[in-house]
């Protein structure tokens, strides 16, 4: 990350960075070709269809670890160009010594999250994966139960039918099919009947 040139602003330079890139694919073995020809003119479209494959790519492969991209752009100790989303600094009025601010550069897109707050929504983050996936097993659970019972509650109506068949008067029967049949209160079974006369035009 460190050979990664993060204020590029030629095409020489943008051939450079994807040269990088494709060592890197060739590194871990991804067969994804890179265009770099049409990359490196710019052009939005192309730029945002390898943007998306890269984003899908990350979502797949990343293992959830906290991550510093900082801290991978400067390697060790590497010098590295002030992204393009950095305000320059400017000279004028209430300036610190040296003719800065006070607090250095702000960046152009607002509030940068520092390495505390990042980390505190990376364990958030995780937290939110790890309670998505308990409702997620949950949910599981719980279509499976109503699936058990609705199954028995089935065969259950299946059996009364037929023995409703033979013996028609039975008393006990219709007593459970009673049970079975009801209804709560604002409880409406569809008609099947109005379905079909509200879908014919």
């Amino acid at each position: 990350m460190s050979r990664v040139k993060f204020n590029a602003k030629h095409e020489y330079e943008f051939l450079a960075n994807f040269k990088i890139l494709q060592t890197a694919f060739k590194a871990k073995k991804l067969d994804k070709p890179i265009p770099v020809e049409k990359l490196v003119k710019c052009k939005m479209q192309d730029n945002l269809e390898f943007l998306q494959w890269m984003k899908r790519f990350w979502d797949q492969n990343f293992p959830g670890t906290a991550y510093n991209p900082e801290a991978r752009r400067t390697g060790a100790g590497a010098v590295v160009d002030t992204p393009a989303t950095i305000a320059p600094r400017t000279t004028g009025g209430g300036l610190a010594v040296g003719g800065t601010r006070p607090g250095g550069r702000t960046p152009v897109g607002g509030h940068r999250t520092g390495s505390a707050g990042a980390a505190a929504m990376e364990k958030e983050l995780i937290d939110l994966r790890e309670q998505t996936s308990q409702l997620n097993i949950n949910v599981e659970n719980l279509e499976k139960e109503r699936d058990f019972y609705f199954g028995k509650l089935r065969e259950i109506e299946v059996l009364i039918t037929t023995q409703l068949e033979v013996v028609p008067d039975d008393k006990t029967l219709l007593d459970i099919q009673k049970i079975l049949y009801s209804t709560e209160d604002g409880f409406e079974v569809p008609n099947p009947g109005a379905e079909d006369e509200e879908e014919t035009f």
